[in-house]
């Protein structure tokens, strides 16, 4: 893999493991607020809160997985699919959430995915 991919990737997962911060530990922190467009009354629910760390750790797993198939595991292949479901799941919520997603979680995993292709 070439130098550009191993440092998009890593900051694809560098950027998940800070979705997981937001989601799992400073749930109700402003800044959380500001990044999902939520006020502080939503964030403090107790259901919201259950939603967000779920969802956080799950954001958490998938920094891991980038970051295996970049250094632990190199592996193009499986770097290229976790790439396409990050760009997936972006795309969903682009359409069913807010069109900023796309390129707010999507934009760094489709450079990635571009950067494999040389």
């Amino acid at each position: 893999m070439s130098i550009f991919t191993m440092i998009f990737g890593t900051l694809v997962a560098l950027e998940f493991f800070y979705i997981f911060y937001l989601e799992t530990i400073a749930t109700t922190s402003k800044n959380t607020g500001r990044v999902f467009n939520m006020d502080e009354a939503e964030l403090n629910r107790d259901s919201v809160k259950t939603l967000f760390k779920n969802q956080g750790v799950y954001n958490l797993l998938i920094g891991i997985l980038v970051l295996i198939a970049l250094y632990v595991q190199p592996n193009p292949v499986w770097l290229g699919i976790f790439m396409g479901y990050i760009i997936l799941v972006a795309a969903y919520g682009a359409i069913t959430s807010d069109k900023s997603i796309l390129l707010k979680q999507g934009g760094l995993a489709i450079i990635t995915a571009v950067t494999l292709l040389f």
